[in-house]
């Protein structure tokens, strides 16, 4: 039997998504707690592999297990096992041909940006911060240039290991509300670091330590060398993936529910 979930979890504590030698990755801690309800060692599979220190609204996961048992008891009985950092939110009997990865045929990310002078507490791990004033339609002007399918060699980190440095992305919306900056990104796939990558650039433009044009010279010019630095993990999360209706999943995309305004009027 296959079942599908969608998982939320804080990344600050983990070492990403993917199974660490140590146990210190986030499908380490739900393969432990999906063993406890299965009776028997599970392995799972999830749309995008977060890094560590990054966030899920809504990871969508697959695993298979010969256990017959309740829905409830793949939401309830596995977050009874899970640390308080990390919670399914839904399970779904899903036919043997669904995987989480491969039947996905879109990603969803949000950076969320605190933009003022002193640094964030209640949120630390939880938000970017950047603490110059950001010019953040300068910066939406200037990621109009990543829209598209292009090569995102410039945007990619050393390790890597995609196949190919081409990606479409098929959306990048920025938008601001008083010091709060969100950036949303929607693409077929992603590469490692790539989105953290693309907002230490943008931020630079935003600054004014760089035109908007640079960010499509930095694009066409496919050397990391040349771009910003990686910027921090605290602030992003895997928002979902898109899935064919012919699946019957509950919702697989999730905006964010922490404390602040997290999208303009």
């Amino acid at each position: 039997m296959r079942i599908a979930l969608g998982l939320e979890y804080a990344g600050s504590g983990f070492a990403g998504w993917q199974s660490q030698p140590g146990g210190r990755g986030v499908q380490d801690a739900l393969e432990r707690a999906l063993a406890q309800i299965a009776g028997a060692p599970v392995r799972s599979i999830a749309a995008g592999r977060t890094d560590a220190g990054v966030h899920a609204t809504m990871q969508i996961v697959h695993f298979d297990t010969d256990a017959d048992r309740p829905d409830s008891a793949w939401v309830r009985g596995v977050n009874s096992n899970l640390p308080e950092t990390v919670a399914v939110q839904w399970a779904s009997p899903v036919p043997p041909e669904f995987h989480a990865r491969f039947a996905a045929t879109a990603r969803h990310y949000c950076y969320v940006l605190r933009n003022c002078a002193v640094r964030p507490a209640l949120l630390a791990g939880r938000i970017g911060w950047y603490h110059r004033p950001l010019d953040v339609a300068a910066m939406a002007r200037a990621a109009r240039a990543l829209v598209g399918t292009h090569d995102f060699s410039a945007f990619r980190a050393a390790e890597c290991q995609a196949k190919s440095p081409v990606k479409t992305l098929s959306a990048l919306r920025i938008t601001g509300r008083d010091d709060w900056v969100f950036l949303e990104f929607t693409a077929n796939a992603f590469l490692h670091h790539m989105i953290r990558n693309i907002v230490g650039a943008l931020i630079r433009v935003g600054a004014g330590r760089a035109p908007e044009s640079w960010i499509g010279e930095v694009l066409a010019g496919r050397d990391r060398n040349r771009a910003a630095p990686t910027f921090a993990a605290d602030g992003l999360y895997f928002a979902g993936a898109d899935y064919d209706a012919k699946w019957a999943l509950p919702p697989t995309r999730r905006s964010l529910s922490l404390p602040l305004p997290l999208r303009p009027d």
